[in-house]
């Protein structure tokens, strides 16, 4: 759900083009419409403290940049009236997205240089986007400008693989393993940390930051471990040996089957008054 520029993730196609593209199937058969879906389940509980916050129960009229395929334009919960904007780099995502919420505008335009007036929305937020971009500072100025003053501009979600955390230790590997591969795709794996500062040097005033809590009462269930497994074993094609990646999918699949998982990665968020 990007709006920066595609880098290679694969030797043959580059995976961030696959968010871009929209495809369905890859590595098997990955639907991404379904794993955008999966990252908003695990914000459902902050985005609706946050978009309380940012004034979404208010606004009048909201943009959802790098929108995907509509995983958060799809059921957003706005007053009569109001009217949700959608904006990404992929037409093809935005082809998808037109199925999943059908009364967006949906514009295909790059998150760094918006096609849109000074001060037109109320509400402009993102998710899972600005690790991808070349020029974080930049989406979030540009962010700021479309947003009229006091209005609220929102990350969701940012990621901070720096401080992820897996256990058993064997399996620490992976998140040094997946943090080098983003870095290598042109990824930003530890956004996490900067976004206040991002936020701050953008010009926005009454900055809040903070990090996604992790709850875990029941083991993933196996679609949810799958997918993890899909995106992880496209992160480290062409760049772990394959032994080494079965040898971990064996030793998570154990600690998954034995409840001593511990998976969490640090996810950062932001909001601030234009």
């Amino acid at each position: 759900m990007g709006v920066g520029q595609t880098s290679a993730r694969h030797p043959k196609i580059g995976l961030l083009q696959l968010f871009r593209e929209g495809l369905l199937i890859y590595n098997g058969a990955m639907d991404w419409h379904t794993r955008y879906l999966q990252q908003a389940q695990w914000t459902a509980q902050l985005r609706a403290y946050l978009f309380q916050k940012a004034g979404l129960p208010t606004a009048q009229h909201v943009l959802d940049l790098g929108c995907g395929t509509g995983a958060l334009l799809d059921g957003l919960s706005v007053k009569p009236g109001a009217a949700v904007f959608g904006l990404d780099l992929s037409l093809s995502a935005l082809k998808q997205a037109s199925s999943h919420a059908l009364e967006a505008p949906l514009t295909c335009a790059d998150g760094a240089c918006l096609p849109y007036a000074d001060s037109v929305f109320d509400l402009v937020f993102c998710h899972f986007v600005l690790l991808w971009t070349p020029d974080p500072l930049r989406v979030v100025t540009e962010m700021r400008r479309v947003t009229r003053p006091g209005g609220g501009v929102l990350a969701l979600a940012e990621p901070d693989y720096g401080g992820r955390i897996d256990y058993p230790v064997e399996l620490a590997a992976l998140g040094r393993w997946q943090a080098e591969s983003l870095r290598q795709q042109g990824a930003e794996p530890e956004m996490g940390r900067k976004l206040v500062g991002i936020f701050a040097r953008a010009g926005l005033e009454r900055v809040e930051t903070g990090v996604m809590g992790g709850e875990w009462t029941d083991p993933a269930s196996p679609k949810d471990a799958k997918m993890e497994w899909d995106v992880l074993e496209t992160d480290l094609a062409g760049r772990v040996p394959l032994n080494e990646i079965q040898k971990m999918k064996t030793l998570d699949a154990a600690a998954r089957q034995s409840g001593e998982r511990v998976l969490f990665v640090p996810t950062f968020y932001a909001w601030g008054a234009a």
